[in-house]
């Protein structure tokens, strides 16, 4: 009953911009991955801050569950409605707000995706690094601490997001810092509403560090014998000092994968995706010392490409690689998990998760963020099959315990979402309890993205009170 009032009280306000329709619900109510369809009972398009204030403030009155979403890319069931409720689509506030080259930042709407805006900024010069794959919104981006291909140059989203407009649960509405290069004003709020997971509040606006275009890019392709071969080299640069800006290692299962989508012809063997960037003297620096390295650890041939077009195919076989792994069994699903250990573990841990999949009845590629320390297997399942989940779930909690064994996390960038709740206890302990907290300082009714990261009490609505 609560619901439906809501419900009616949110299409007073923004008329058929709230959405009843079964293909409309279902569509907000999946995401990337594995994780079952939950559909909210409705969906409302926000256009601006002041109907985010108000869609907040009918929920919490009215103890409705609400999820916000921007593209629905996320991947560890952060934006399905377990509880039903409303979903909260801010795509529609998608304008770049402002753009200060002098001071490399910029300023937009949470429904602005990734490539937009670095479209948006190409004349100034500037671009935004952070790449996870998906052309993501930004705002969901940040919401979940997304991270990708560039991070081991330019960091991740807590290092790309300055300052947050935040719709509270309460409804106010605060700013979390100013555009300042550095402060030590007060406890650092951005950072809290980075990686937050919409349970705190709805992102209304984010400013954001940007970088100048380098003056060369050089894009390469290498195969090597084995894993371990490719990731030593990796950590070696690392700890060399290149300052390699992307390195992405395919297994050779998902190489062999990739060509078979795609129609490229790499080796189906491990395989080096390499970025450098910089002036054009100190990219062909990098590139010699690279090369030197590889050779030491039995690398092949390095496979070129400088000019754009050219880059950006080499690169499309690696963002099509979750595409090509579901295309190993027609009618399957994708189950992607990740992990993240210390540079100096990479190489053991990826060892011990390889010798521990012998035994998998499932294809299961390996991918890794190498340079960062951060890979994934992608589980490629048939959802309908117990025995199979039940056999990723064994692979993917061995590989966890293994990286939590090894100082590392249960996740580098998907999140926790439904996904990794329990995983969060065991890696953080009574930590988890201060977050819990904090949820319920800022949300004590607990209408916010319930069930997600952490657990909590069902919802409840303030006249329950």
């Amino acid at each position: 009953m609560a619901q439906e009032v809501a419900i009616k009280r949110v299409q007073e306000l923004i008329g058929d911009r709230l959405s009843l329709a079964q293909s409309v619900r279902d569509q907000h109510g999946h995401d990337e991955f594995h994780h079952h369809q939950a559909s909210p009972d409705a969906v409302a398009f926000a256009l601006s801050t002041e109907e985010v204030v108000a869609i907040v403030n009918i929920c919490r009155e009215t103890g409705t569950p609400l999820i916000p979403y921007g593209t629905g890319t996320s991947v560890e069931g952060h934006i399905q409605a377990i509880h039903g409720g409303i979903s909260l689509d801010v795509s529609g506030m998608d304008r770049v707000l402002a753009v200060n080259p002098e001071d490399f930042d910029c300023t937009v709407q949470p429904g602005v995706r990734r490539k937009q805006l670095n479209e948006y900024i190409r004349d100034t010069g500037l671009f935004f690094p952070v790449d996870p794959g998906a052309d993501a919104s930004l705002g969901g981006m940040t919401a979940t601490r997304a991270s990708g291909t560039n991070a081991v140059r330019y960091g991740t989203m807590k290092d790309s997001v300055l300052s947050v407009q935040v719709v509270l649960p309460d409804g106010r509405v605060i700013t979390t810092a100013s555009r300042a290069k550095k402060s030590a004003a007060g406890l650092d709020l951005t950072r809290l509403f980075v990686g937050s997971e919409g349970i705190l509040g709805v992102i209304t606006e984010i400013t954001l560090r940007l970088y100048g275009i380098p003056e060369a890019i050089s894009a390469a392709v290498v195969s090597f014998p084995s894993v371990d071969e490719a990731v030593s080299s990796v950590v070696t640069a690392i700890q060399s000092g290149i300052p390699i800006a992307r390195v992405e290692l395919l297994d050779e299962v998902l190489m062999a994968a990739v060509n078979a989508y795609s129609g490229f012809d790499y080796p189906a063997e491990p395989t080096l995706f390499m970025e450098f960037n910089g002036t054009i003297k100190s990219v062909e620096e990098q590139i010699e010392m690279m090369q030197a390295i590889v050779a030491e650890h039995g690398g092949g041939d390095f496979n070129w490409a400088s000019d754009e077009q050219e880059r950006n195919r080499l690169w499309q076989a690696r963002h099509d690689s979750a595409y090509a792994a579901k295309a190993l069994r027609e009618g399957c699903e994708l189950w992607g998990t990740d992990v993240c250990v210390p540079l100096s573990r990479l190489t053991e841990c990826m060892r011990q998760t390889r010798q521990d999949l012998e035994s998998c009845s499932l294809p299961a590629p390996m991918l890794g963020h190498v340079g960062d320390g951060n890979f994934h297997l992608i589980f490629v399942l048939d959802m309908s099959n117990e025995a199979e989940i039940k056999e990723a779930e064994g692979y993917n909690e061995r590989m966890i315990e293994r990286a939590l064994a090894m100082d590392g996390t249960c996740t580098g960038e998907h999140g926790i979402g439904l996904g990794k709740k329990d995983f969060l206890v065991d890696e953080l302990g009574e930590t988890v309890d201060v977050m819990r907290q904090l949820k319920l300082t800022l949300d004590p009714t607990n209408f916010m993205n319930p069930g997600k990261m952490l657990d909590i009490a069902p919802v409840r609505s303030v006249a329950a009170e």
